[in-house]
C-alpha cells in the first residue's frame, strides 16, 4: 500500500529495479526516467489496480492489468516470496508475453458497485444487530415477536417498559439499528435514481425476479455488451459454468467454478430463487425452470437459472430489446 516494487527488463535481462511510493504520478515519473521507450507495463489485480490503470493510462502509458491467479503459478517459481521477486517475474510475464490481461471497470461502475457493497454490507450489520437484540432480551425472558422494520422497533420498546436496566443496554443498541436502517434506504434511493436514469438498466428489469439491485449491478459489471464475444461466456465469466476435470480416461464435470464477481454471482442466484419460489408469471423461462427443479433440486436449478439469465441479460443489452415471457429471448421494445 505504500511502496510499489518497480522492475524493468529488455532483450532477457534485468536492467533496473528499485522502489517507489504506491503514487501514479510518481510512478510514471520513474519509469519515463529508467525506461523511455518501454512497450508494456504489467502490474496485478489488486485493491489499488484500478487507480493505477486509470492515472497511468492518463499519463500515455501502456498499461496492462492482469489476473492475479494466472500470475500466481509464475511468481511462485521463485525460491523466495518478496516484493522485488514478485516483480522481476511480472515483468519476464510482460517481456515474454505469458500473461492473461483482465478488462478493468470505469469509475462510474465502480462507483455503482461501491453504492451497491456498502448497501450490502449494512444490511449484513442490520441483521447482526437484530439477532444480537432478540438474543440479549430472550435471556431475560423478553421473547420479541416476528416481524421487521418498524414492527420490529415497536416490539422491542413495547417489551422494555418496566425494564429500565436492560434497556439502557438495548435501547442505544436499537438506535444504532434504526439509524442503519434509514442509511440503507438512503443507499436504496441512490439506487433506485440510478436505475431510472439508465436505460439499460430499465431495459434489465423487465426480467422476472430482476430488481433494481440487479440490474444496476449486472449493468456495471458487463459495462459494454461488446467486451464479451457472445452472451454464453458471460455465464463463464461470472463462475457460473462446472469445472471440468479431465486427465487421461478421466473426464467429468465438477461444482461451479465460483470465479469473478462473486457479488453479482449471488445477486443472480437470489433473482434465481425469486422466480422459483415467490414469482407468480407464467413465463416459459419459469416453467423450464420449474421442470429443472422436480428433476435435480432446488440448488441445481437455482444455479441453472441464474447462468441462464446472464445470458439472457447480456443478449438484451446487446440487442436493446425487451425480455420475451413466452420464448425467454428478447423481443423488439
Amino acid at each position: 500500500m505504500k511502496e510499489t516494487a518497480i522492475s524493468i527488463r529488455q532483450d532477457g535481462k534485468r536492467i533496473w529495479r528499485g522502489k517507489c511510493a504506491s503514487d501514479p504520478q510518481l510512478l510514471a515519473a520513474v519509469i519515463r526516467k529508467r525506461a523511455p521507450y518501454v512497450r508494456r507495463i504489467v502490474f496485478e489485480t489488486g485493491p489499488l489496480s484500478v487507480w493505477f490503470y486509470h492515472a497511468l493510462t492518463a499519463e500515455g502509458l501502456p498499461v496492462i492489468c492482469i489476473d492475479a491467479r494466472h500470475a500466481k503459478a509464475a511468481l511462485d517459481m521463485a525460491a523466495n516470496k518478496t516484493d522485488a521477486n514478485d516483480a522481476d517475474g511480472l515483468a519476464h510475464l510482460a517481456e515474454v508475453g505469458f500473461y492473461r490481461e483482465v478488462r478493468v471497470k470505469g469509475f462510474d461502475s465502480m462507483l455503482i458497485r461501491t453504492v451497491i457493497t456498502a448497501r450490502r454490507q449494512l444490511l449484513k450489520m442490520r441483521l447482526q444487530i437484530s439477532n444480537q437484540i432478540r438474543g440479549l432480551m430472550k435471556t431475560f425472558g423478553l421473547v420479541v415477536p416476528k416481524g421487521a422494520g418498524s414492527v420490529f422497533e415497536r416490539n422491542v420498546r413495547e417489551l422494555l417498559q418496566g425494564e429500565e436496566k436492560l434497556a439502557r443496554i438495548v435501547v442505544p443498541m436499537l438506535r444504532a439499528w434504526s439509524n442503519i436502517r434509514h442509511q440503507i434506504a438512503e443507499l436504496s434511493k441512490q439506487l433506485a435514481a440510478m436505475a431510472r436514469e439508465d436505460q439499460h438498466c430499465r431495459l434489465l428489469m423487465s426480467v422476472p425476479g430482476v430488481g433494481t439491485v440487479t440490474a444496476t449491478a449486472f449493468a456495471a459489471a458487463v459495462e459494454d455488451p461488446a467486451n464479451f464475444r457472445n452472451s454464453r461466456a458471460v455465464g463463464a465469466w461470472v463462475g457460473l459454468t462446472p469445472r471440468r476435470d479431465q486427465s487421461g480416461e478421466v473426464d467429468h464435470d465438477g461444482h461451479i467454478s465460483r470465479r469473478g464477481d462473486n457479488q453479482l454471482r449471488a445477486l443472480l442466484y437470489e433473482a434465481a430463487a425469486v422466480i422459483l419460489n415467490r414469482s407468480r408469471d407464467t413465463s416459459t423461462l419459469r416453467t423450464w425452470a420449474l421442470e429443472l427443479k422436480d428433476r435435480l433440486g432446488f440448488k441445481r436449478a437455482a444455479v441453472a437459472l441464474a447462468r441462464k439469465l446472464a445470458v439472457i441479460m447480456h443478449a438484451m443489452l446487446r440487442t436493446g430489446e425487451l425480455f420475451n415471457p413466452r420464448g425467454g429471448t428478447p423481443v423488439a421494445a
